[in-house]
């Protein structure tokens, strides 16, 4: 994601950092999730898709994430 140049260089500068912090977290999470083999989801339109190892994108709730 690409910050909007402000006019308050300081303010432009830590909004720069909180985005790159929170990415840099993201893709650690997801990293971590994929080595425990907990599939990557998203939410769209109401609805909960899940992505499988295998690429495929699907509603249908994955083993891992029923009780």
């Amino acid at each position: 994601m690409k910050v909007k140049k402000l006019k308050n260089e300081n303010i432009h500068i830590w909004i720069a950092d909180v985005i790159r912090i929170g990415n840099e977290a993201v893709m650690k999470a997801k990293e971590e999730n994929k080595k425990l083999g907990i599939p990557e989801f998203f939410y769209k339109n109401g609805k909960i898709y899940y992505i499988l190892e295998s690429g495929e994108i699907t509603t249908e709730k994955p083993e891992i994430f029923k009780n």
